[in-house]
């Protein structure tokens, strides 16, 4: 990560974790001065006005030089003597500090506000806690009296105040309302004349039931408040709050406040409308769970969890067609190929098939595509894992279940297009989408599907689906090494979820951004973006792309080059499904030479998947480091169809470089005449 700052609290600095000694209190405050600068040059002059704001002493110039020497020293301890410093730099007639954004803990406290404020409440209780986190203390606390950080420090202390309160009403809007009491309480006596603080207050001790102290806490924001001025008075907007609490007739709730109150008297209307157990409740469910999914984290997992329940409470009904529609309702968009729960995907592929056959070839036509598309998507994942690695003289296998799902997706596409049905077709297509990886090198194909997701979408307003052809495209694009027209998607795909409220998509561009970064600027410039993007993976409830990734991040840097990983790197990460394929690449790099060969003689072959190509080259490489000829000629089979491509690029998460030179490494390999003996 390199050197990191801090200036939310005393002015420190870190590097790897540890903290450097910045010495002097002087020193310090060069370094606050020229943090709070944000990577502008600070003149010598400016740098002595600050520090001395009476009368600089004589010799001043001199100290300041002085001082910044010493801090270059702190910051930079390995730096060779009279090699310029690479952080603390010298520009004409003052300094600047070189440090990014991500650098700085204000500038990512910034960040994390930006991300948190067009977050739906579950995300952002997350994000508000995590940049409230940053805060040591008072900005710069080291110079309470100084003069110079005075309007950053407002400024700062004002965003904070905001993320206490907004944290807070999320807070309220997730069903917390007694964390939220216990927040806002403390916040209000610090800060009494916030009247933002006594409204939300007020607000989050009537959602708690506690409707008393929240009209006594009105009646003490008026003491507090008099006399303060606020957006349209401070007493209207405590009298407005009053009148929501009581139920007044004639008030005029806010936006936030008819929302839930609408939602809460719709779900008691419903509650005494519908008869218990009607199928009427099990559709209304399977809507709910549709659009929950969509809401983050959170959501996707809660909606995952209920749906294996719906659909087992569907087929209890004995009534088939019932059970059909429920079953085919869920038309949420799936783009990574790695299922995030296997047994329920598997459960799901095998009820849809159930369902289908039951209803036999009287089944509407649209019921039965949806059915097909349900096949089709969820028969995705590892499915064949126990199935060895063939040897290079088999034929290779086509298994039953993949011919079945790949069946199912043409179909469903063939009757959604004569249906002439957008919403279908874009169900089927998503299908399509996750059959399309039947041998390496289908980047072009995925693109042409994407693209026609997207026309699908825009035409008829499916933003849904819209985002899922956007990033089917961009992971086809960075698969063909076209990052430009890649990051054109990228960025649609962040409008499009900033506009729709679709956080899960942001992880997705994340990874994206890092992999474009490690392919223009290097690995060390990409490496700080893929630890954001792996700390996005962690919580984004997606554990069919969260886990293993730390292993295959950990991995580019070798696949990159010519040699092989240092083990050492993977002593403490988890790689999760993607064990098998990194195994013998890190036994032969230890020296285990044979235990390698064993690995590679019974390894499964890699899923057809958004990884596969990737997969395949960690194969081929550990086969050419312990001469297994047998793997490197099935390598060279399966690769050679993407021999135009980037090697895992197409996942939209890391690349290994292109296809063609790991080709030519395993024909190189295969040239050497190493008999390898098979095992």
């Amino acid at each position: 990560m390199g050197v990191e700052f801090g200036l939310l609290g005393p002015v420190a600095a870190w590097d790897g974790g540890s903290v450097l000694p910045l010495g002097a209190p002087r020193h310090r405050e060069v370094l606050g001065r020229l943090l709070v600068a944000r990577g502008r040059v600070v003149t010598v002059d400016r740098l002595v006005a600050d520090l001395w704001e009476e009368a600089p002493p004589a010799g001043a110039v001199g100290a300041v030089r002085t001082f910044v020497a010493a801090l270059r020293r702190a910051l930079e301890p390995a730096r060779p003597a009279r090699q310029p410093s690479r952080l603390l730099v010298t520009d004409g007639p003052g300094y600047f500090l070189r440090a990014g954004r991500e650098a700085v803990d204000a500038r990512r406290f910034e960040e994390a506000v930006a991300a948190a404020a067009g977050a739906p409440p579950h995300t952002a209780v997350a994000l508000w806690r995590d940049a409230l986190a940053l805060w040591r203390g008072p900005v710069l606390a080291d110079f309470p009296d100084a003069s110079w950080p005075r309007a950053e420090r407002a400024r700062l202390e004002s965003l904070r105040l905001d993320a206490v309160e907004r944290r807070a009403d999320a807070l309220v809007a997730t069903g917390a309302a007694h964390e939220a009491v216990a927040d806002l309480r403390g916040h209000v006596v610090a800060h009494p004349h916030r009247q933002d603080g006594w409204i939300l207050l007020a607000g989050a001790l009537d959602r708690a039931g506690r409707r008393g102290e929240a009209l006594e806490t009105l009646g003490r924001a008026r003491a507090a408040l008099a006399g303060a001025v606020g957006p349209g008075g401070s007493r209207d907007a405590v009298d407005r709050a009053e009148r929501r609490i009581l139920g007044a007739a004639g008030s005029a709730p806010e936006p936030a406040g008819t929302t839930d109150s609408l939602w809460e008297r719709t779900a008691a209307a419903w509650n005494r409308s519908v008869p218990a157990r009607s199928s009427a409740r099990l559709h209304a469910t399977a809507g709910l769970l549709r659009d929950l999914a969509v809401t983050g984290a959170g959501g996707l997992e809660e909606a995952r969890r209920h749906r294996r329940d719906l659909v087992a409470a569907a087929e209890a009904t004995g009534d088939a067609e019932l059970a059909a529609r429920i079953i085919g309702s869920y038309d949420v968009p799936a783009v990574w190929t790695r299922a995030d729960s296997p047994d329920d995907v598997r459960a799901l592929s095998r009820a849809a098939a159930r369902a289908a056959a039951e209803l036999g070839p009287a089944a509407p036509a649209a019921l039965r595509a949806r059915l097909l598309s349900v096949v089709a998507v969820e028969s995705r994942g590892d499915a064949t894992a126990d199935a060895p690695l063939p040897r290079a003289a088999d034929a290779p296998v086509t298994e039953p279940w993949r011919r079945r799902a790949g069946l199912a997706a043409d179909e469903a596409v063939r009757i959604a297009r004569r249906l002439a049905d957008p919403r279908l077709l874009a169900f089927a297509l998503n299908g399509a989408f996750m059959q399309s990886f039947a041998t390496c090198g289908s980047a072009a194909r995925r693109d042409a599907l994407g693209g026609e997701l997207v026309r699908l979408a825009v035409d008829h307003e499916l933003p849904g689906h819209e985002l899922l052809g956007r990033i089917v495209r961009l992971q086809a694009l960075a698969g063909l090494g076209d990052l430009a027209a890649a990051e054109g998607e990228a960025g649609e795909i962040d409008r499009l979820a900033h506009r729709n409220d679709r956080p899960l998509a942001g992880v997705f561009t994340a990874w994206y951004r890092a992999l474009r970064t490690c392919g223009t600027e290097g690995w060390g410039a990409a490496r700080p973006r893929y630890d954001q993007a792996l700390a996005a993976t962690a919580d984004c409830g997606m554990p069919g792309l969260a886990d293993g990734a730390a292993a295959l991040v950990a991995v580019v840097p070798a696949m990159l080059g010519d040699g092989l990983p240092d083990p050492d790197d993977f002593a403490r990460l988890d790689a999760g499904p993607y064990r098998p394929w990194l195994t013998p690449l890190l036994l032969a790099a230890s020296g285990a030479r044979e235990e390698a060969r064993r690995a590679l003689g019974t390894v499964p072959r890699p899923p057809h998947d958004l990884l596969q190509e990737a997969l395949w080259c960690l194969l081929a490489r550990a086969a050419a480091a312990v001469d297994h000829r047998p793997v490197l000629l099935r390598a060279r089979g399966e690769l050679s169809a993407a021999r135009s491509e980037q090697a895992g690029a197409g996942s939209g998460l890391v690349s290994f470089g292109p296809v063609a030179r790991h080709l030519s490494a395993v024909e190189e390999a295969l040239g050497r005449g190493a008999a390898g003996t098979e095992v």
